[in-house]
């Protein structure tokens, strides 16, 4: 009769109940899903120690400058310059209404151009003031797309030295717990110190490489978008229409 009694109450049992059991019993219930990635995660951190902790936080600072740059390239496309041919064609014809209504001005190239074609169509321009002007906007609007490429330099260069040195660290303690067994080494003591202190070389160069990568290419973009701004201002200048010439003499012959 006892047994009949227990049996339905067993099976009526809440589906917690059978994790209090284990609880009980010393097992704890296993782990799955973002539950284990935390687990695994916080374990990772206390073995590498404070230099993970450090190299953690330049990595997600790294990676915030990162997306921000490419969302300001997205934004601006500086080296788009498919309609370029267009608006200097129309200029050399004359056109200079027509050639400013293409023009983007929230790209750095097609206002450093929309610039030129507005100050060489002034019939009272001033050519040295002109380039001044254009040199000074060139010179900002590159420095806004150079911004934070520095820290992301200083990132990518500190990154490794500092996993490298956890790693000398790392081997100093396992060398310290080596000389304090005396002649009892354990040798997996003397692996397992070397196989941590090694952990915060890997993560350094994990964090340094796609740093250096991202950078590399980002300073190449502005490398290319100052050249494309050289090369269209100059041809502005060169392919401006015989009227612009004409008065440019006029005006410099008047001031001589």
């Amino acid at each position: 009769m006892d047994s009949e009694t227990t049996t339905p109450q067993l099976g009526n049992q809440a589906p917690n109940d059978g994790l209090n059991v284990l609880t009980d019993m010393g097992v704890e219930p296993a782990l799955t899903g973002s539950d284990l990635i935390l687990s695994k995660l916080q374990d990772f951190m206390q073995v590498g120690g404070p230099v993970v902790w450090i190299l953690s936080a330049m990595s997600v600072v790294a990676l915030a400058i990162i997306l921000m740059k490419l969302w300001q390239f997205v934004l601006t496309r500086p080296e788009t310059s498919a309609h370029l041919e267009r608006v200097l064609g129309l200029w050399k014809q004359g056109e200079a209404d027509q050639a400013m209504a293409i023009l983007n001005t929230k790209r750095p190239v097609d206002e450093l151009l929309g610039l030129s074609i507005q100050g060489l169509n002034k019939a009272q321009n001033n050519v040295a003031m002109l380039k001044e002007e254009l040199d000074r906007v060139a010179t900002l609007r590159l420095n806004q797309l150079r911004a934070y490429l520095r820290p992301l330099e200083v990132i990518a260069t500190l990154s490794p030295l500092l996993g490298l040195l956890g790693t000398v660290l790392g081997m100093i303690v396992a060398f310290q717990q080596m000389e304090a067994a005396g002649n009892q080494v354990d040798p997996s003591v003397l692996s397992g110190g070397i196989w941590q202190a090694l952990l915060t070389t890997a993560v350094g160069l994990a964090v340094a490489i796609p740093v250096v990568m991202m950078h590399n290419w980002m300073e190449r973009k502005v490398e290319r978008v100052a050249a494309l701004m050289n090369d269209t201002v100059t041809r502005a200048f060169t392919s401006a229409p015989e009227s612009v010439n004409t008065e440019e003499h006029t005006a410099i012959r008047h001031a001589a």
